[in-house]
Formats: structure tokens, C-alpha cells, sequence
């Protein structure tokens, strides 16, 4: 029988919140097909001339104000979990990052030279989108290739609407909720209109008409939207949030294509002028806090909502490594390596739900 291990996989981290670093991290990512899903020659036209030479030094200033003394929160959280999740498999578990070091290379070799040839690669996206769950497949598959192309790979789907996932999220979300606010906003990551459209496999479905994400349809399978409102309704009816409680946001905008909304920064003003005085915010689109939390929600967005009227605001940390959650990858991984079809079944029949 083959040695087995587990690869979690995420998005990445400069190596240092220097300017240099930062551009090189960004060049990376944003020449990522999946992300600028433009020819290469004209991406790279845009990202060269109109990016990398005044972004490296704004983005470098704001990880510089989220910087911890072990380096960056992305990574430094990650093996934490990395960690507790080792110390409850009897199988090797390593890191991959889709940009930057660790890199998914440097994950699958460091799993192979420990005799590694079945690996359960844990993408901690939990919803499907271009710029996160495809490219991580496409890179892993790649750097597996170039290791052994007998490597086997089992690949664990989005996790939007398992109950592990909606059952961490709750129980980091209540302890968080125990004060008296007013409102939750749900900020989610954004991505432009044409990725969803561009990965709907029926070509006809997705943002056709305002029920598409309530229809059933094959499409939801690789729908970041649908995904995403479903995670938000599942999260809702465990918290038992009332109506009228909770909204929902896209942030981390990019370029001027049209992008899922209401922004947050619109929505954080808006919720201030509209007479709510105590926010919370909850981020679950991220598995792990980074600089889109961090910095973007809870330095930023606190400052956008405090001065358009709001008096108290508080963000959800995400899953980080809470217990809740590192029994659903500590589950997930024995599945995967246990009963691979099972799981395969157990998504297709969440997609039918």
C-alpha cells in the first residue's frame, strides 16, 4: 500500500514586507492566468506598466502594519495548523502556497522525500473561483507532474456548504457575537462578473436573471456566487439571525471590470448613515486572517465605518486554527485518503441540494 500525506494549500505571503519582496510576490500573482485572465502579452503589458510600479510600495506599507514578529499572519497561522492537524494524523502534513515559499512544489517534494506517493490536497478555499480553487488545482497538478507523474493526487472539492465547515464558522462567529451589535455584514472577497460566467459550464446560467443562484443548476458546482450565498444561509439559519440583521459585501477589488456587488466600503457607509452603531464583520470566504482581513476589513473598513457614523466595530477573526476547525481537516484528510469516493459523492450530492 502507498505512503500517504496531506498537502494544505492556500494563497501565499511575500517572504518580507519590503518592497521588493511585495513586487515580486505581485508579479507572481497577478501574472497568474486565473487571476488577470487576460493573453499573456497584454497582461503582462498591464501588470508591468500600470501595477508593479507604485503598487509593491502601497501594498508593502500595509503589510508592514500587520507584519507579526514571526513573519507574515498568513503563513505563521498556517503551520499552526499545519501543526495541530500533525498532531492528529499518523502521516506526514505539509504546506503549499500558490504563490510565494512555501511554494506547492516545495510541499509535494518535502511529502515525496518522505516517501510520499498519495497525496490528499486540502485547497482551504471553501468556495470554487478562478483565482483560488482552479488555479491551485492547475499548479498542483503541474508541480506533481514534474516530481513523479505516478504521483497520485485526490483533490478535497469546496467545502461551502459541509457541515464541519458551517459548524467552525459558528462556533468562532457566537463567542465573537456575544455583545450587543446591531448589524453583521458578511464581507466576502470579490471577483469580476466575467470569472463567474467564464465558469459556468452550461454557458447560459449564471447571471442571466436574479434567481439564478436560487435555481438548480450544474452550474453551482463551480459558481463562486452561488457558493457564497449559500455558505451565508447556512451560517444564518445556525446562528438563527433574524432578517434585516445581516447583509452581504464584496471587497478586494481590482481594475475597472465590473465585479460581484455592493462593495463594503459602499455598504460600511451605508450601514453607518442608516442608523446601525455596532458592527460586526465576518470574512468567509477566508480560511486563514491575512492582509484582506487584517488590513482591508479590520484597520480600514473600521476607519471607513467610523466615520461615516458608526461608533463600534468589531471583526470576526476567521477560522484560523480553532479546534472546530482542525477537526473538519483532521475528518476531511481520512476521508480523502480513507474513502475518496465517498467524498466525491457526498459533493455531487451537496450540489444537488
Amino acid at each position: 500500500m502507498q505512503k500517504s500525506g496531506i498537502l494544505l494549500i492556500n494563497l501565499g505571503s511575500p517572504a518580507s514586507a519590503e518592497t521588493a519582496d511585495v513586487r515580486r510576490y505581485l508579479n507572481e500573482f497577478l501574472m497568474d492566468k486565473c487571476v488577470i485572465d487576460l493573453p499573456y502579452l497584454l497582461r503582462r503589458f498591464i501588470v508591468s506598466a500600470f501595477i508593479l510600479p507604485r503598487r509593491p510600495k502601497i501594498s508593502a506599507a500595509a503589510y508592514k502594519r500587520i507584519w507579526r514578529e514571526d513573519g507574515s499572519p498568513l503563513i505563521a497561522i498556517s503551520e499552526k495548523i499545519r501543526e495541530k492537524l500533525q498532531g492528529r494524523l499518523p502521516l506526514p502534513v505539509e504546506l503549499g502556497m500558490r504563490y510565494g515559499m512555501p511554494s506547492i512544489e516545495t510541499g509535494l517534494r518535502r511529502l515525496y522525500d518522505k516517501g510520499v506517493r498519495q497525496i490528499a490536497a486540502i485547497p482551504q478555499y471553501p468556495h470554487y473561483a478562478m483565482a483560488t480553487y482552479e488555479t491551485v488545482e492547475l499548479k498542483t497538478r503541474e508541480a506533481a507532474a514534474k516530481i513523479d507523474n505516478n504521483l497520485a493526487l485526490n483533490f478535497f472539492p469546496p467545502f461551502y456548504r459541509d457541515d464541519l465547515y458551517i459548524e467552525a464558522l459558528a462556533a468562532r462567529a457566537k463567542n465573537e457575537l456575544e455583545w450587543d451589535y446591531d448589524h453583521l455584514l458578511f464581507s466576502i472577497h470579490g471577483v469580476p462578473e466575467r470569472h463567474i460566467i467564464k465558469t459556468d459550464p452550461t454557458g447560459e446560467h449564471c447571471l442571466q436573471n436574479e434567481n439564478c443562484c436560487s435555481n438548480a443548476s450544474p452550474a453551482h458546482a463551480t459558481c463562486y456566487r452561488h457558493q457564497i450565498f449559500s455558505t451565508v444561509q447556512a451560517l444564518v439559519k445556525k446562528l438563527a439571525l433574524p432578517a434585516g440583521k445581516f447583509s452581504v459585501s464584496f471587497q478586494s477589488r481590482l481594475g475597472r471590470d465590473k465585479w460581484l456587488g455592493p462593495a463594503t466600503g459602499a455598504e460600511l457607509v451605508r450601514l453607518a448613515q442608516s442608523g446601525v452603531r455596532k458592527l460586526a464583520v465576518i470574512c468567509p470566504a477566508f480560511t486563514v486572517d491575512c492582509l484582506e482581513t487584517l488590513m482591508e476589513i479590520e484597520i480600514e473598513g473600521k476607519e471607513v465605518f467610523l466615520q461615516a457614523g458608526g461608533a463600534e466595530f468589531r471583526m470576526i477573526p476567521c477560522l484560523n486554527d480553532h479546534e472546530k476547525y482542525i477537526d473538519a481537516l483532521e475528518k476531511w484528510s481520512s476521508g480523502l485518503l480513507l474513502n475518496s469516493n465517498s467524498v466525491r459523492k457526498t459533493f455531487a450530492e451537496m450540489q444537488e441540494q
